[in-house]
């Protein structure tokens, strides 16, 4: 079977924060810094991490954080398009979207290589955690589970949340996406001892890599990096970092560590042929013992 290779990057990246908010500036300048070097290393296919033009504004809930929302299309947009365009690269990006008066999404806008936007998905599941204060802030998408074409192939982009719902994945799966993408703002407590946080980072790792193999897919989830404060005065929130690329049966292309990186390698896109041929779980799959999924809890 012959191979068709894609170099794709993930960019890691440490907010910049000025003054305990979020500086858009800053780290877009940041990002087409770190996109021109993935292109310069022959990357076709950038991912940024969720919400990056600032700090994570979510372990708060405060009316002020809505002035940092922008309509789509919107400067964030422009600037990101150009971007694209200028490097020949397909990017997907993850911004705080206004879509009118009180309502807001948490929305990843992929545009090609050619400046144009290829599509967006509005993230559907939103958290409500300590520390994650989503729900105040986004309303959960109503673009349903689409893969999004553009020139490199068709990507499934989900959002951080939704990568713990395997239902998701599938629903792109079904829908033929050939890359599932997870720009993710995830980390931990750092009050938590090391046993708990080895946990939580080892779960985060292991539903990725079922997502891959569920669905004979390649994954690519890409995480912040870094101590952000609470504005509550709180412990705050250390984002792990730990990027990573999977293959088609869950195996490690490449890994991050917990710094600030351009983690970049090469995907097979034939490959996923080639692995559902031998484990042929779309084939086997009983639709129709299946409509219990369809229930919040069976009691």
């Amino acid at each position: 079977m012959k191979t068709k290779t894609l170099p794709v990057a993930l960019i890691q990246e440490k907010a910049i924060v000025d003054q305990g908010r979020g500086n858009a500036e800053a780290n877009l300048a940041v990002i087409e810094t770190r996109v021109g070097e993935a292109a310069k290393r022959g990357a076709k296919l950038v991912l940024l991490q969720e919400l990056h033009n600032g700090a994570y504004f979510c372990q708060h809930e405060s009316v002020d954080e809505f002035d940092l929302a922008e309509p789509i299309p919107g400067p964030s947009t422009e600037r990101l398009a150009a971007l694209a365009k200028q490097h020949g690269v397909v990017l997907v990006s993850s911004l705080f979207e206004r879509r009118a008066a009180g309502l807001y999404h948490n929305t990843a806008v992929v545009f090609d290589a050619d400046g144009s936007t290829a599509g967006k998905y509005r993230k559907m599941h939103i958290p409500d955690d300590p520390g994650f204060y989503e729900k105040f802030y986004f309303t959960p998408g109503d673009l349903g589970f689409e893969p999004i074409d553009t020139s490199v192939g068709r990507l499934g982009v989900l959002v951080c949340w939704d990568q713990w719902y395997p239902e998701a994945a599938r629903l792109m799966a079904l829908a033929g996406a050939e890359l599932l993408l997870y720009p993710t703002a995830i980390g931990w407590d750092p009050g938590d001892d090391q046993a708990e946080k080895d946990r939580q980072r080892g779960a985060w790792i292991l539903s990725h890599r079922g997502h891959a193999v569920a669905n004979g897919l390649p994954v690519l989830s890409c995480n912040r990096v870094g101590h952000e404060q609470s504005p509550l005065d709180a412990a705050g929130i250390d984002f792990w970092g730990n990027s990573h690329i999977l293959g088609p049966q869950g195996e490690f292309l490449a890994e991050a560590g917990a710094e600030p990186t351009i983690l970049m390698t090469d995907v097979d896109m034939a490959r996923s042929e080639h692995v559902r041929r031998i484990w042929p779980f779309l084939r086997d799959r009983r639709i129709d013992a299946y409509s219990d999924l369809l229930k919040r809890y069976r009691d």
